[in-house]
């Protein structure tokens, strides 16, 4: 497949003369990790499936990597083809984009969560050519599921599964039967696969307001951007140890725990299943010093802290993003777990582009969500598109070394105008030093615990349910999760719904149980304007007293 990517001569020439861009990938970064330190610890994770503790060093993981993109050349992968992995936090996922670097292959992480309906839109968008699953996690069977989507997958030529025991099995297709990666033919391969800086290395999904799920598309430059400047913010070194329990499948945990690891050269730690009380046991058993996750991780992590069990004096700096920081949380958590707390925003679009330093008070931490890094721009405009002066709500833009590279096949989505600046979809204000608040989004989106919700999707499968006449889903606001979804419902004349109805329905077309509005509430009729424009406000103010 051609992933067409989104990227003129000039943004390229801007960002090169910045500074901002340069000719590394990170397989650049891992290969030099390697040759420095070979024998340190590049990741190590419990899988909950196995039940069992998988560790691999610098040159371990390298050996294993080229074995694996050996194996993938040998199925057929060509440079610029998809392979897509359904992968928790396992030492698998990290093996498998340095193999598919090594080969030229575009690394489609997807979330374990997703089910049949999400799955099979996202496969075919992407014309995927290799699918890796778990046999099972969470005691899920993924390989059953697959096999009930394949049929409407042409391009989908093999799925490989973690953990199998068949002819498909991941180990025995890409480490074991591999072809010798350190022969000279491989050796050859690998050198005119290998891929430029601005050649498309990932596809991650995200949801938004067309009701479908859009392919987000970067580039090693525009990934590889915010390191940098997160590095030096935070004060982080090869010393560090990263623990990363937010999904790989994920921006948060792809750039910030897996490529940020590799481009110090420190130790990955993965959790596949979160749990504060595990999470506390990482940080004492492997000294853990960095980590980055949504608040209810904070929250949860400041909980098994108060519990006293553990030794969480190695941990430094959290980063908190998804969803703004009650300032109780802040000072809650600082006090328990004796690490400075920072608060980021950023998007799939552009990974964390705002976030606050160490030395910052801890009312911009929790009053804000930071500074822009130097590599990116913001900044807040009127409804004609004209900046506002500090402290007015607006609309929020951003601008910079890690805006991406346009969406998979849509590009009429591309909402970036011709000076580089991208649409957020979030309203925000910024002060007179230069940090934001995010106040709300345009974009019909929940997000519950740092996992966006489509809101548009889940209503109009609402709407196919025979009881159902009108629904608006809003969020509802959670202490723990930051947000969960509530659906408004006006029923059609002598017809009845239950919260479990409306839950079986949905669970009846597949879709991703954390999608599932967790409050239902049925009403005569739905506030509209007078244009008959659902007023979403009004009940988002309603939900919050349910």
């Amino acid at each position: 497949m051609s992933v067409d990517i989104i990227l003129s001569a000039e943004r390229i020439a801007a960002a090169a003369k910045a500074g901002l861009w340069g000719d590394k990938t990170l397989l650049d970064h891992f290969d030099a990790a390697c040759r420095a330190r070979p024998d340190r610890v590049a990741v190590t994770g419990y899988n909950s499936s196995r039940g069992r503790t998988v560790t691999l060093s610098y040159r371990q993981l390298e050996r294993w990597s080229r074995r694996a993109a050996a194996g993938l050349a040998r199925l057929g992968v060509e440079k610029g083809d998809v392979v897509s992995a359904i992968l928790p936090n396992w030492c698998e996922f990290p093996l498998l984009h340095l193999a598919c670097l090594r080969i030229g292959a575009v690394t489609n992480p997807l979330m374990p969560i997703l089910r049949q309906r999400e799955l099979a839109f996202m496969l075919k968008l992407a014309d995927s050519k290799v699918l890796i699953v778990p046999n099972t996690f969470r005691d899920f069977d993924y390989p059953g599921m697959i096999a009930e989507l394949r049929p409407d997958l042409p391009e989908l030529r093999h799925v490989l599964v973690v953990d199998g025991e068949g002819d498909d099995a991941f180990e025995r297709v890409l480490l074991l039967q591999a072809p010798d990666a350190d022969t000279a033919a491989i050796t050859a391969l690998f050198a005119a696969r290998r891929l430029g800086a601005n050649d498309p290395v990932e596809i991650l999904y995200t949801s938004g307001t067309t009701g479908e799920p859009k392919g987000v598309m970067h580039t090693s430059n525009t990934l590889l951007s915010s390191l940098e400047p997160c590095r030096v913010r935070m004060g982080l070194g090869a010393a560090d140890v990263v623990l990363m329990a937010s999904p790989l499948a994920h921006q948060t945990g792809f750039i910030y725990g897996m490529m940020m690891a590799f481009y110090l050269g420190a130790k990955l730690v993965l959790q596949d299943i979160w749990d504060g009380e595990r999470a506390a046991r990482l940080i004492e058993d492997e000294g853990v010093s960095f980590t980055m996750a949504s608040t209810p991780f904070l929250s949860d992590l400041s909980d098994a802290a108060v519990a006293g069990r553990h030794d969480l004096g190695s941990l430094r700096v959290f980063i908190a993003a998804g969803a703004p920081i009650p300032q109780v949380l802040v000072s809650r958590g600082e006090a328990a777990l004796g690490a400075r707390i920072m608060s980021g925003w950023g998007m799939t679009e552009n990974g964390l582009v705002t976030v606050t330093a160490p030395d910052d008070p801890e009312d911009k931490v929790s009053g804000t969500d930071g500074r822009a890094f130097e590599s990116m721009e913001v900044r807040v405009v009127g409804p004609s598109g004209e900046p506002v002066p500090a402290d007015v709500e607006g609309r929020l833009q951003a601008r910079g070394a890690g805006n991406f590279v346009g969406y998979l096949r849509r590009p009429q989505y591309y909402d970036m105008d011709a000076d580089g600046w991208f649409e957020t979809g979030d309203i925000a204000r910024i002060d007179a030093s230069g940090f934001i608040r995010i106040c709300g989004r345009s974009k019909d989106i929940i997000i519950r615990g740092g996992e966006n919700i489509p809101v548009i999707e889940v209503e109009q499968l609402l709407y196919r349910h025979p009881a159902v006449r009108e629904v608006a889903v809003v969020a509802k606001p959670d202490a723990r999760l930051g947000e969960r979804a509530c659906a408004f419902v006006a029923l059609r004349p002598g017809c009845s719904l239950s919260f479990g109805e409306m839950s079986a329905f949905l669970g009846e077309h597949r879709i991703t149980r954390q999608y599932v509005p967790e409050y239902l509430c049925i009403v005569d009729e739905l506030p509209r304007t007078a244009t008959g424009k659902i007023q979403k406000f009004a009940l988002r103010r309603r939900a919050e007293t349910l």
